[in-house]
């Protein structure tokens, strides 16, 4: 009694999976403390017995545990060969845009991430060697850094590219996970249709963020990874951003002061035109050398310019080497002017640097009348008394942010309907994107057809015994006349070719499913994806 007792107690707080088993192997240890023998002899004969159990019960044990794992194993095994399989089944590729750009990330980290025209090729193939990207474009300048793909896995395809930008940057994850931005599908989109029409830029309108968007396509072409969705969206990038500019004309005028003082000037010139007047720019500090730009822009092909050093305006003719550049120090200024038809001023002198007695000593320019001030400088370097003098026409920084203002306004009028522009041409894009949806099924549901009906001439081949070349020629005739009938309904509603009877995205789609379903199409075409992708990071 003793002992049972004992034996009860010890196995009572054992909760196991299986109470027939499980309890004797965790017990027997237990037993031997709580078990208090009567006397040795009888207590050696039991503890040799309870020996004896326990490790038959742990041999069954064993025995279990190895079948249980067996299986597991197995299952775990069988999980795994579908998971290759499963991952592509349960999300569809997207379209993604990763990046940071000058309204997300400080000049600091942008520059980190950088990458050279010469290298977007590199990247191209780096991007798409990551396990669940199909197709990539990098859009690198001085305002942004994205990174446009197609993923196979949205969540998968932002860990990896992220990875990715940090590796190439030195810069940390997290780190870029605080300034980047990311956009999926139709949003991302729209996203780059914004920046090729110039919407997404600091200067709304701007024209040199097309020129850089179709260089990434130029680049891109004949790249292994920039493929069919990617050159597509490109392509219609650029087509959206012609379409933008051309129809409401959004990068019109100035909405900066260099460029508005440029175009102003310009204006007032008897022929409207830079290439005969004799120009003059006083300052090449960073105003300066903006009013430089724009007039090089405009097609003035030269110009003095007046600065206290030569070294600044070094650095300008060094970047505009078609322009003649011609510097004067500032002692020879009023030398300069008298030979000037425009004068520009933007440095940073507190008094002015012409009053009207030293206007009025200038000569004039018979053919125009009178000399033009364009004045951005604030304190002001042309006095306002100059503007009494009837052979000067003086314009200050508050004449300049009158136009500036009202061409903002404009602006911001012409980018109400530029994204009508914009909604039209994504629809394009998605219904294009769609069509490409159903061509592999087009090509599975046709070569399983092919099947079929190769199969069947076959049987009833070999039925008709000895028939003439023309009787078989016959029978072929007929049955790939049978099999085009069977296909032109199907065709017809997965076609898309820009005809006004098309069917709607969503129909179509739905009818590509329903036809996948109907003959098992989808696993053949979700295992011609994997198979690319896999012949893709083999090289």
């Amino acid at each position: 009694m003793a002992v049972a007792f004992g034996f009860a107690t010890s196995i009572a707080p054992s909760t196991p999976s299986n109470p027939n088993l499980r309890p004797l192997a965790v017990s027997c240890p237990q037993l031997q403390t709580f078990y208090k023998p009567l006397n040795s002899r009888r207590a050696s004969a039991f503890n040799q017995s309870l020996r004896v159990r326990c490790e038959s019960v742990s041999q069954n044990l064993n025995t279990i545990d190895k079948e249980e794992l067996k299986r597991s194993s197995a299952l775990a095994l069988a999980q795994l060969k579908a998971s290759a399989i499963d991952r592509y089944t349960k999300e569809k590729s997207s379209i993604i845009v990763i990046g940071l750009n000058v309204h997300t990330a400080p000049v600091d980290v942008r520059e980190k991430l950088a990458i050279q025209e010469a290298q977007w090729p590199q990247a191209i193939r780096e991007l798409c060697a990551l396990n669940h990207i199909e197709e990539a474009a990098v859009l690198s300048t001085c305002n942004r850094m994205e990174v446009y793909v197609v993923a196979l896995s949205q969540h998968r395809g932002v860990k990896e590219v992220t990875e990715w930008m940090s590796k190439i940057s030195g810069v940390s994850v997290s780190e870029l996970c605080q300034h980047r931005f990311m956009l999926y599908n139709k949003d991302a989109t729209r996203h780059l249709f914004e920046v090729a029409s110039g919407l997404n830029s600091i200067v709304l309108g701007e024209g040199q963020i097309l020129a850089q968007v179709k260089q990434v396509k130029k680049l891109g072409q004949g790249v292994d990874g920039f493929n069919k969705k990617i050159g597509g969206l490109f392509e219609h990038a650029i087509i959206t951003g012609k379409r933008v500019r051309t129809e409401t004309n959004i990068s019109s005028g100035s909405v900066s002061v260099s460029s508005a003082a440029v175009e102003l000037a310009l204006m007032k010139l008897p022929e409207s035109s830079y290439a005969t007047t004799r120009v003059l720019v006083i300052g090449a500090g960073k105003m300066g050398k903006l009013v430089i730009k724009h007039l090089a822009a405009k097609g003035c092909k030269e110009m003095v310019v007046v600065n206290r050093t030569e070294e600044k305006v070094a650095v300008v003719r060094e970047e505009l080497k078609d322009i003649q550049i011609i510097y004067k120090p500032l002692s020879e200024m009023m030398a300069c002017a008298a030979e000037a038809d425009v004068i520009f001023t933007s440095t940073a002198s507190d008094t002015p640097l012409f009053l009207k007695e030293h206007a009025q000593t200038l000569p004039v320019d018979t053919e125009m009348g009178r000399r033009l001030f364009i004045d951005i400088s604030v304190p002001r370097n042309v006095g306002p008394c100059v503007s009494d003098l009837e052979t000067a026409e003086v314009y200050n920084v508050d004449d300049l942010k009158d136009i500036v203002a009202a061409n903002k306004e404009d602006r911001l009028r012409k980018a109400m309907e530029a994204q009508i522009i914009i909604s039209e041409e994504l629809q394009h894009f998605e219904a294009w994107k769609d069509s490409l949806e159903a061509v592999p099924t087009i090509k599975k549901l046709r070569a399983y057809l092919e099947r079929i009906r190769a199969s069947e001439l076959d049987k009833c081949l070999s039925k008709t015994g000895d028939i003439t070349d023309k009787q078989k020629k016959a029978i072929y005739d007929l049955s790939m006349g049978m099999m085009k009938k069977f296909l032109h309904g199907p065709m017809q509603h997965l076609r898309c070719d820009g005809r006004s009877d098309c069917q709607k995205p969503e129909e179509m789609l739905e009818i590509m499913h329903a036809v996948n379903r109907m003959f098992d199409l989808e696993t053949e075409i979700i295992l011609d994806t994997v198979r690319t992708k896999m012949e893709r990071i083999k090289k």
